[in-house]
């Protein structure tokens, strides 16, 4: 399944709702759905590129002001699933980069982003749990395409004012990627 939408919302009743209405509405295969730090609903779904569409568009009606960030991807990157449900195997470890945002959207968007814009092996993509509502895409490969997947991350991040931070360590301490990986 390579197209996705999401919907984040600012309460875990108003999420729940708008998730039972997209699943009705769209014919659309939920992904994930839960409550996330500190307290917004994230509801991910899969499916046609149209239905997703539809999907997430009826979400944002019944959102109203709660809605904080959507987003549909017709081609979703390669391994940003994986890294989302943190299932990514990574096994060369060179440089590491982050790229840190408010919101789960963003996230998975700048994730895409690095993805198709450089030669990285995503780690992880970190949507907003235990971490206070923020979130993080971690990645690794050679220098220069880390440094060029996080410019691309971070460029989708800051058109909406979402982008916290970006890092690029060029030669981690072992250790670290202990407690990274």
């Amino acid at each position: 399944m390579n197209s996705i939408g999401l919907i984040e919302v600012k309460n875990v009743s108003r999420g729940i709702k708008i998730t039972d209405e997209m699943l009705k509405s769209a014919g659309v295969t939920l992904i994930q759905s839960g409550a996330v730090c500190p307290g917004k609903f994230v509801t991910i779904i899969g499916g046609s590129l149209s239905a997703i569409k539809a999907a997430v568009e009826r979400a944002e009606l019944i959102a109203e002001d709660a809605l904080i960030d959507k987003f549909v991807i017709g081609n979703l990157g390669e391994k940003v699933f994986e890294a989302m449900c943190g299932t990514a195997i990574v096994k060369d470890k060179k440089a590491l980069g982050i790229i840190e945002t408010f919101t789960a959207a963003s996230a998975i968007e700048a994730a895409d982003a690095a993805v198709k814009s450089a030669v990285v092996s995503l780690i992880e993509v970190r949507v907003a749990r235990g971490m206070g509502g923020k979130c993080f895409v971690s990645m690794t490969g050679e220098v220069a395409d880390v440094s060029a997947a996080v410019e691309a991350g971070a460029r989708i991040a800051a058109k909406t004012g979402v982008l916290i931070n970006t890092e690029v360590i060029a030669n981690p301490h072992p250790e670290l990627w202990e407690a990274v990986l």
